[in-house]
């Protein structure tokens, strides 16, 4: 099996990693390309194969991975010149691993029916730690029958994964799902930020929260480094504002009226225009901190989260009925 991997960045980097540590004993060749040749060096040196161009990799592998920054971008690889389009062939796979536009990998996925091949979305939630460990978890979108013939692949970048239903739902949920750990981020920046105000010990307040009904995800990660100082989540503020604005185009588009969603957004913006779109989305904290003329930190905490759970062949997961 062939496999080509289109896009080595933060999250990319790290699921194809997982795929090069775990191919070769599962029968899997891979091959990387990325706009910075420097990132495919280690890939490289591991004995993974270049891609000359989006369509040799098509042509040459049986799935084609795209994990990229935008749904713009994605749009270019896939349908550009010398793109992923030119290159495919009938029951070959594309499948796309960004959080982009449900609509926008609909528009792709039709034309890559169109050739015969067949389209997944399949996104990943869970943190860089987990993507780089083989822990994460991964959402995909598509037909059943093409689902079963990814899955193998899934499982070598995952460990829990879950089909959703027909392509574009994963990308869909993801979105959900990342507008959920930001309203959580968000609201974890003004809880610490009172914490601090009011003289808690924040080792003790930490410690509060994580056994409490307050738990969430986020609260034991990037709580971790935002009291460390770092805010290093390998997660920017214009990433975040990205996938709210696609939830609320989702929730538009469902007639949905919401409140919380709204503000969000312009609590992003402001971070955004004050900070810049390339700081790490934790740092949102500072509008409060500064607001307030304090820093929330605490001892003890490390600068960036790891991954300290062993990795394990992924699976299936099956939704309740």
């Amino acid at each position: 099996m062939k496999v080509g991997f289109i896009g080595l960045g933060n999250v990319g980097g790290k699921l194809a990693g997982s795929l090069l540590r775990n191919g070769p004993d599962n029968g899997l060749h891979l091959t990387v390309r990325d706009l910075d040749r420097a990132a495919a060096d280690p890939f490289l040196a591991k004995g993974a194969a270049w891609g000359e161009s989006p369509k040799a990799m098509a042509a040459e592998c049986d799935i084609v991975i795209t994990c990229l920054p935008s749904p713009a971008i994605c749009s270019a690889v896939v349908e550009g010149p010398e793109g992923i389009l030119e290159g495919l062939s009938d029951g070959k796979i594309w499948a796309e691993m960004s959080t982009t536009d449900e609509g926008e990998v609909k528009r792709l996925g039709a034309k890559v029916e169109a050739i015969g091949a067949h389209p997944v979305d399949c996104p990943v939630s869970g943190g860089c730690h987990r993507a780089a460990t083989g822990n994460i978890a991964i959402l995909a979108g598509c037909d059943r029958a093409t689902f079963e013939k990814m899955l193998p692949i899934l499982t070598l970048m995952g460990r829990r994964i879950l089909h959703t239903g027909a392509l574009g739902t994963a990308s869909a949920l993801k979105v959900v799902t990342n507008f959920l750990a930001t309203a959580n981020l968000v609201s974890l920046a003004e809880a610490l930020t009172t914490c601090k105000l009011s003289g808690m010990d924040m080792n003790i307040a930490f410690e509060g929260i994580k056994i409490s009904s307050g738990n969430s995800f986020v609260h034991e990660t990037e709580s971790q480094v935002i009291l460390n100082g770092s805010r290093d989540i390998n997660f920017t503020m214009e990433l975040v504002l990205k996938d709210i604005g696609l939830f609320q185009q989702i929730a538009e588009k469902s007639g949905a009226k919401l409140d919380l969603s709204p503000l969000l957004i312009e609590i992003f913006k402001d971070g955004i225009a004050k900070y810049g779109g390339d700081e790490w989305s934790p740092n949102i904290i500072r509008r409060y901190e500064e607001s307030a003329g304090i820093k929330v930190l605490a001892p003890g905490f490390p600068p960036e989260i790891l991954d300290d759970e062993p990795e394990e062949r992924g699976y299936e997961v099956v939704a309740m009925r």
